[in-house]
Order: C-alpha cells, then sequence, then structure tokens
C-alpha cells in the first residue's frame, strides 16, 4: 500500500521567498497558511491585518454552516440562496461547475480573501494554504510540483508576470490530511478564481484512479474549457503517468 503524507512539516515552504522578500505564518484552528510578501511591505500591522482577515473568513464560513450543515459536509453541489455571503455563493457556484461538494474550495476561498486584502498593501503577495495558492505578482516565478514527498519535486510550473494574478491550487490521495475519492499523486489546477482552482484539482484528482485515467482527466479539462467559467490548466500525476493540458508551462528543477 502506498505511503500517505500527513506531517505537519511542510518542508517546501522554505524555499519560497527571494532575498527582497520575507515569508511569515499564521495559524487558526485547521488554517495553516504561509505567507510571502516584500520585505519592505513587512510590519506587525500587515501580520496583524492577515490573521484578523483568516478569523473573520473563518468565521463567515463556519457560521454559514452551522445554519447549513449539508454544506459543510456534502460531496455533492449544493443550492445556497443569492442573500448568502459572497464567499459562500463563490464555493458553491464552483463546487457545482466541477460536480464536488462545497467544502472542496475552503482552501482556495481563505487563501484568495487574505490574498487579496494583502495584494493592496504590497505588490508581491503569495498566500499558500496547505498546497493551494493565490498569488499576486510583477515577476517570473516558478510554482514547484510536489508528486512525490520522498524524492521532493522535480517539476515546476513558469509564471510570467502577465499571468497575475492566479491561482494554483493542488490535490493528492496520499499528501495530507483532504478527502480525495481517487488514488492519484497530483492534480494541480489554475484558474483566476481560487475556488474554481480548488474545486477542479479535487474533481480532477477524484478521476485518477489509475495511471491511465490522466488522460481521460485531461480529455475531460479541455472539453470544460468551452465553458465561459473554465480552469486556464491541470497537471495530473498517477504513479508513472502524467498528463497536462492548458496554460502549464513546465520546466525541470535542480
Amino acid at each position: 500500500m502506498k505511503k500517505v503524507y500527513t506531517s505537519p512539516h511542510r518542508d517546501y515552504r522554505r524555499h519560497a521567498a527571494r532575498e527582497d522578500e520575507i515569508s511569515f505564518r499564521i495559524m487558526e484552528a485547521e488554517s495553516d497558511l504561509w505567507i510571502t510578501v516584500v520585505r519592505a511591505a513587512d510590519s506587525p500591522a500587515l501580520r496583524a491585518l492577515a490573521a484578523s482577515v483568516l478569523r473573520e473568513t473563518r468565521s463567515v464560513i463556519a457560521g454559514w454552516i452551522h445554519g447549513d450543515a449539508e454544506f459543510g459536509h456534502s460531496l455533492t453541489p449544493v443550492t445556497v440562496p443569492e442573500s448568502a455571503p459572497d464567499i459562500i455563493r463563490n464555493m458553491a457556484d464552483a463546487a457545482r461547475l466541477m460536480g464536488v461538494g462545497p467544502m472542496a474550495c475552503v482552501a482556495g476561498a481563505v487563501a484568495g480573501a487574505i490574498a487579496k486584502r494583502l495584494a493592496m498593501e504590497s505588490p508581491e503577495c503569495l498566500v499558500e494554504n496547505g498546497g493551494d495558492t493565490m498569488l499576486y505578482s510583477t515577476r517570473e516565478r516558478v510554482a514547484a510540483l510536489l508528486g512525490n514527498p520522498e524524492t521532493g519535486a522535480q517539476l515546476g510550473l513558469v509564471l510570467r508576470p502577465e499571468d497575475f494574478p492566479l491561482s494554483l491550487c493542488a490535490s493528492s490521495a496520499f499528501i495530507g490530511h483532504s478527502l480525495s475519492l481517487g488514488k492519484g499523486d497530483l492534480a494541480v489546477a489554475r484558474a483566476k478564481d481560487p475556488c474554481l482552482a480548488d474545486a477542479a484539482a479535487t474533481a480532477y484528482c477524484n478521476m485518477l484512479k489509475k495511471p491511465a485515467d490522466v488522460r481521460k482527466a485531461a480529455a475531460r479539462a479541455e472539453r470544460e474549457s468551452q465553458a465561459p467559467e473554465a480552469i486556464d490548466g491541470i497537471f495530473v500525476q498517477c504513479g508513472d503517468a502524467m498528463a497536462l493540458w492548458g496554460a502549464m508551462e513546465l520546466t525541470p528543477l535542480a
């Protein structure tokens, strides 16, 4: 049986910041975020702002679940009223598009809310929430694709300055605590909307039962690209098979 990696020690975070950037961690209950901003913008006030937005965002989601338990437990799309908070409607809409439950979007939604606010203070703002990220940047960057923690990341995704802001969200049957209905090593989805990227990563990883399924996932992404709201690209890995579709420029990592 394949090993499942659930360690809270996220070694990949050590490689996030450049010389003129600084990274810091904020935590609240289950949320564990790694935030990178320009060093000149870093201050106790900015860190307090990040923590405040995290608490507020979690409070809105928890409050909604308290009154709508189905939202918190369903593995399939649910309907919410137009009067629901924006983040709740965004999660429900993205989940409906990808055919998953709304909580499949929660990590991306939280990362997106914090990054959107902090980007007002720092032109470089990267918020990672357990493999689900929202990125604002003016620079070319490379995002590592971690399919196997034992070997480390061997491939990276090239991101150009004109690509930002964007979200990259990951799902795996073997890394982390999140539920996956498949057996995929890694599914990464790219989109402007972090809720959509997170829902898509979950949906495509759920499809990966055997190596041959990577082609099916890529074909599905291509079909769904015709929709008005669609992801920009995916990378999927299952065993010794990989596939990608869309705006996914890979590069080997040293």
